[in-house]
């Protein structure tokens, strides 16, 4: 049963892999080498499989990309290909002992899959160092460590990429899409011996007398063992004469295993003769002609909608608010838009007045991220202490705010708001004026993995501390802190259990109150109708696939829906002032639907729970609206 050695995607150690991109190897003391990205280059890792640690994590300054690791027979050096700040793709090999970086080759052709032969001081390579590298070809080499000469293993119009010696080091396997399919193909030297390198002596011509002063090799035959129309991947020979790679068919992969190689190889009837007869010079890159010249060029963004669903937003100013949230972004998604627009009238007399908008712009050109925008906030506040009072304010004004990540999964902000607060205490008799500064430091950490309605994998978290002054009259001061936590739990590939833990604490003189109820929070919950200075809410959901498709046909046509999916959720918490007075709940199950990928439909059925967890409500609850799962 295949056992997971390192989980990916969810520290900025092991910020990504690369599939199909970057090979690992296991020395003979059991260390795997293997690549990642962490940060803003990539990372190459030394892993004790017997100890399951990581011992060692080399980061090398000028190297941007690196590739697939070859281990040296020794265990105290490995080769690796790397792209340099330069852009070129060359050989690398390190020494564990004395830290020392050692470039091979410095050109720019593509040197990838090196492979350490575990008999002679040579690695054999893919490289596009032919003339056919101009059109995408690449074909095998030797690298000689002690002269530093390279030879061709192959030449010809086709791709052969990852080598893989044999234990004896007397086969060397690799992947080759000669006659269409990529198969794997492997050369023996059992008869003909390693090749011995040869520096610019022009191409090799077997059809002269063999010189003894001239060291060549015999032509040697390749042999095709696999014969599959899709394509195999990265063979690796076990000590046993056997190869193990990977097959893709049937839309999937799978790992497979080649018994007895050598049988394979004597009864071949799909055999091949290196062909280096008439070998033309490498390739050589066009310069670009012309002139040259100096503009300044504006940069005119296309932009395209990302995003629409329903928001709900806890902030030290404005309290609980939500509505509609659209947002725009260009194609490189660096600048983008945030229009966020919903009404808070609860009497048909106060729809044209309790208009509420705000207007943001988010710019991610550079590293420390900044944003800034204008909004607009009127209608029914529940801050006096008699819950059963209202009163009406209206805010207006602008912020501005600063971050920084630290990595692809943290960051740091910081931001500052100014907003005019227009208050009515007592309705149509007084009135209170402020001038609201608000200073907030918020640490951001999520490593979620997403699915079609929302995360399935990873967890999320949000610590907000901020306070709060009337900068005109000193009416208004208190401190807030907002924790927000989200754990889930990955039941199978398409299903999760997730969880959310929210504390929300105000304190001070005219502190704002929380709100929760409705389908962002505590749901079966009228909208809205559990408030004070003081929440907390657990909620609970197990998420699972519903319908995959879902079509209808008719004469004319037909429509199609898919990515329907389940949920069953348990909801409890409370909001008060100074006096803790009740627990809620609720638990149901419901339906998402994803349109288009920017828009989730959600239906929930279920009960409330109420008097204190004591009672089932009568009847159940149903709730219609759009969003992603929390």
């Amino acid at each position: 049963k295949p056992e997971v050695i390192i989980t990916g995607e969810k520290t900025s150690e092991f910020e990504a892999f690369h599939p199909f991109q970057s090979r690992m190897d296991v020395s003979k003391d059991g260390v795997l080498a293997f690549v990642t990205k962490s940060g803003e280059n990539d990372v190459l890792h030394l892993h004790d499989i017997e100890k399951k640690k990581v011992i060692e994590t080399l980061r090398f300054k000028d190297l941007v990309a690196l590739g697939s690791v070859s281990w040296a027979p020794d265990g105290k050096r490995f080769v690796f290909t790397s792209i340099d700040k330069s852009g070129n793709n060359d050989l690398y090999v390190y020494e564990l002992e004395k830290k020392l970086l050692k470039r091979l080759t410095n050109d720019y052709f593509d040197d990838r899959d090196p492979s350490w032969s575990p008999t002679e001081p040579k690695i054999a390579f893919s490289s596009d160092r032919t003339s056919f590298g101009q059109h995408g070809k690449y074909n095998l080499f030797l690298y000689d460590l002690p002269t530093g000469d390279i030879e061709y293993l192959t030449y010809g119009d086709q791709n052969d990429l990852s080598p893989a010696w044999s234990e004896d080091g007397r086969k060397l396997a690799f992947t080759s899409d000669r006659g269409g399919g990529r198969n794997i193909w492997v050369m023996d030297f059992s008869s003909t011996g390693l090749p011995v390198a040869i520096a610019d002596r022009g191409p090799l011509n077997y059809e002269t007398s063999f010189d003894p002063q001239e060291p060549t090799r015999l032509p040697t035959d390749l042999h095709r063992v696999t014969n599959l129309t899709t394509a195999a991947f990265d063979p690796a020979w076990t000590n046993s004469d056997e190869l193990i790679f990977v097959g893709f068919e049937k839309f999937s992969f799978q790992i497979r295993m080649i018994s007895d190689v050598q049988s394979l190889i004597d009864s071949s009837t799909a055999k091949e003769r290196v062909a280096l007869l008439e070998k033309e010079n490498p390739w050589v890159p066009n310069s670009v002609a012309g002139s040259s010249e100096v503009q300044t060029l504006k940069y005119a963004g296309k932009y395209s909608l990302d995003i629409a669903q329903s928001q709900i937003s806890t902030n030290p100013v404005f309290g609980t608010s939500g509505g509609a949230l659209v947002g725009l972004s260009d194609l490189l998604g660096n600048d983008q838009y945030y229009f966020l627009l919903y009404n808070s009238a609860q009497a048909q007399s106060e729809f044209l007045e309790s208009w509420n908008i705000a207007i943001t712009r988010v710019s991610l050109f550079r590293r420390t991220n900044y944003a800034y925008g204008i909004f607009h906030f009127s209608g029914r506040r529940y801050d006096l202490r008699d819950p059963d009072l209202f009163f009406f304010e209206r805010v207006f004004g602008a912020h501005f705010s600063l971050s920084y990540p630290l990595s692809k999964f943290k960051r740091v902000e910081v931001s500052t708001s100014l907003a005019n607060s227009d208050k009515e205490v007592i309705e149509g008799v007084k009135e209170r004026k402020a001038l609201l500064l608000s200073n907030s430091f918020t640490f951001v950490h999520d490593n979620s993995l997403w699915g079609p309605t929302g995360p399935l994998d990873g967890n999320r978290f949000n610590l907000t501390l901020a306070y709060t002054s009337d900068i005109l009259s000193s009416n208004v001061n208190y401190y807030t802190v907002i924790f927000d936590y989200r754990h889930y739990f990955r039941l199978s590939r398409r299903s999760s259990y997730a969880t959310r833990f929210w504390v929300f604490w105000n304190e001070g003189k005219e502190s704002r109150r929380f709100f929760m109820g409705g389908s962002w929070d505590l749901r079966g919950w009228p909208r809205w109708s559990l408030r004070g200075q003081k929440l907390w809410l657990v909620s609970n959901e197990i998420r699972f696939p519903f319908i995959d498709q879902f079509g209808i046909r008719f004469p004319f046509g037909g429509v199609t829906f898919g990515a329907f999916r389940g949920a069953l959720f348990f909801d409890a918490g409370s909001a008060w002032d100074t006096e803790y007075r009740e627990t809620y709940g609720s638990v149901g199950g419901g339906v998402r639907l994803n349109l288009g990928g920017v828009l989730v439909l959600r239906y929930d059925i279920g009960k409330r729970i109420e008097d204190n967890f004591a009672q089932l409500q009568n009847g159940v609850f149903h709730q219609f609206f759009f969003g992603w799962d929390f």
